[in-house]
């Protein structure tokens, strides 16, 4: 941390800032948008509830995965190289996601953009502090890029909204798919920033370090393969079950990997983390806080643009709005938040933002959930004031959390225990989907399966041909109705049944649809119910925590603490 940067003589200061800013405007921007098109994505595609949750975690995996790895290949190499291959592959995701015809290209075009943004968030930062030696002048351009990652959040929603709004060309005939989905040009969008990006990178200054440190390439590895272990065998969870061999055994090298990760550090001359850090139990309790809280945050967000988007069927402006709600507050509570950090214990604040998040999970709790408004649903505009308030949370702890991080350690590990931080924090919002998904579907499987087998009686089904429906998880019958009668009808004749008989079951089907998908949509959102429950238990508990931790402030430098608090700013939500 103490080592000085080399700036290269050629090129722009003016260039730096403004590649640096839209940087992290881009890499926000692609990083928030399925947010507000999760249920356009499970209308569209047909997916599963499994590919609906990669969709929105994937993103975030690539950048937990190598997020430590990024600032020190920019230091070695060159922070503008990194900063060409962040927007390069920015570009390439953009362009696929707004290519893709299926759930597994959109998953791809996610991972390819997360990585992409996980470039941008840390190379744009280190691009800044290094051309800006004066503490002042640092800590006002810090506070500058927090701004233009805050704007990206609020510009991302209401990008996906209204290009799905207006430039969406409807189907030729009812039923059929749209000739063209607005949403899409979002994507285009953003792939225009990413090259303006690019482009203005080219007149910026370089900047890297001469460092001794090496990258540890052992803890690396373990780290990504450990994590994605763990959150493929969540995810697959969500539709195969969690006594599912794969799942088991996904998690079983998963924990294999950690410990050999953990092993790895202890031994590591050049860590990716100090694990010593966790021997402080004040920095323990934050890093504990940052994953839980930021998971009951994710959580929520996830809930409401499934809940509200694909379950109630609002338009995906509509929300696009609520997001506004949500991500507004972190842009308009900059400057306060900013002064309660310096001028009162930032503890307070932290343990303030995750009352106002467990406020607004147990609200939303309450809400019926699964029926679109025009029958007789929770209108879209009730979800405004437990958003907002969940906004507010947000913004008093995304900043805090670091803030208090550094406070707890001495000034010599301000930088890593600033990196450990942020690590948790975005592996908290990763597991904000997974875990919402694996929560919702698995309830509402469970509470639709009564109903279910109720209706099918009524409509006739022989027993056989009920028990067969009986695995098909209620979104399927919401997403893929389609699907799921021709694979019915399809092992019907193949299981012998006459050609009469099957048209038979599938007329009595199609008689049932409205019944069925009725029940299915009322069995999800009880699902939805229990996540916003569970957000709320976990924000809950830490606000609890965050009692624990003391107030009293380490020796650390307050410039650099300053510093370091600020750039706790960048959280990709």
């Amino acid at each position: 941390m103490s080592q000085t940067p080399v700036v290269a003589s050629q090129g722009s200061a003016r260039a730096t800032f403004v590649a640096a800013y839209s940087a992290v405007t881009l890499a926000q921007i692609t990083n928030a948008l399925p947010g507000a098109l999760n249920g356009t994505f499970a209308a569209e595609f047909h997916t599963s509830g499994a590919g609906l949750t990669w969709i929105a975690g994937m993103f975030m995996m690539g950048i937990v995965v190598f997020e430590l790895s990024w600032g020190l290949l920019g230091d070695l190499f060159g922070r503008k190289k990194l900063l060409y291959a962040g927007a390069a592959l920015s570009i390439a995701g953009s362009v696929v996601a707004a290519l893709a015809t299926s759930t597994g290209m959109m998953i791809a075009a996610q991972a390819i953009g997360g990585i992409g943004a996980g470039i941008l968030f840390p190379i744009s930062l280190s691009m800044l502090a290094a051309i800006t030696p004066d503490h002042r002048a640092r800590a006002k351009a810090i506070a500058t890029w927090a701004g233009f990652l805050s704007l990206g959040a609020v510009i991302s929603p209401l990008l996906a909204g209204l290009t799905a709004q207006f430039f969406t060309v409807p189907a030729a005939g009812p039923g059929a798919p749209a000739e063209f989905s607005g949403w899409r040009v979002a994507y285009y969008v953003a792939a225009g920033i990413a090259v303006a990006v690019l482009l203005v990178a080219l007149k910026a200054k370089d900047s890297a370090v001469a460092s001794s440190r090496k990258l540890d390439l052992p803890g690396q590895v373990t780290l990504a393969l450990g994590l994605i272990a763990v959150l493929f065998a969540t995810v697959q969870a969500v539709d195969a079950g969690f006594a599912a061999w794969e799942v088991v055994a996904s998690y079983v090298l998963g924990g294999v990997l950690l410990v050999a990760f953990v092993v790895i550090e202890m031994r590591s001359d050049d860590p990716l983390i100090h694990l010593s850090l966790f021997k402080n139990r004040a920095y323990s309790i934050t890093g504990i806080v940052a994953m839980t809280g930021m998971f009951a945050f994710l959580a929520i967000c996830y809930s409401t643009s499934v809940a509200v988007g694909g379950l109630a069927l609002a338009e995906a402006w509509k929300v696009g709005v609520l997001f506004v709600f949500i991500q507004g507050p972190a842009f308009v509570l900059i400057p306060v938040v900013g002064w309660l950090i310096h001028h009162v214990a930032p503890r307070w604040a932290l343990t303030a933002g995750f009352g106002f998040m467990a406020l607004s999970g147990f609200w939303l709790s309450t809400f019926s959930l699964g029926t679109p408004e025009a029958f007789g649903g929770t209108a879209w505009t009730a979800f405004i004031p437990p958003l907002l308030m969940l906004g507010v949370g947000f913004a008093l702890t995304v900043g805090s959390i670091t803030a208090v991080a550094i406070n707890t350690v001495e000034p010599h590990h301000i930088g890593m225990a600033s990196a450990t931080t942020n690590l948790l924090r975005d592996f908290g919002f990763a597991l904000g989907p997974v875990i919402g998904s694996a929560v919702a579907f698995g309830v509402g499987a469970t509470a639709f399966a009564g109903p279910l087998a109720g209706i099918l009686g009524g409509a006739g089904l022989p027993a056989e041909a009920a028990a067969g429906l009986s695995h098909v998880p209620p979104l399927g019958f919401l997403s893929g109705w389609d699907g799921v009668i021709a694979q019915f009808s399809g092992e019907a004749a193949a299981g012998g049944a006459p050609r009469e008989a099957v048209q038979g079951m599938v007329q009595a089907l199609a008689s049932a649809q409205p019944q069925i998908q009725g029940a299915a949509g009322v069995s999800l959102g009880q699902g939805f119910q229990v996540v916003y429950l569970v957000a709320a238990i976990a924000a809950s508990v830490s606000a609890a925590l965050t009692l624990f931790i003391s107030n009293r402030s380490s020796a650390a430098a307050h410039a650099p603490a300053q510093e370091a608090a600020q750039a706790s700013a960048n959280a990709p939500v």
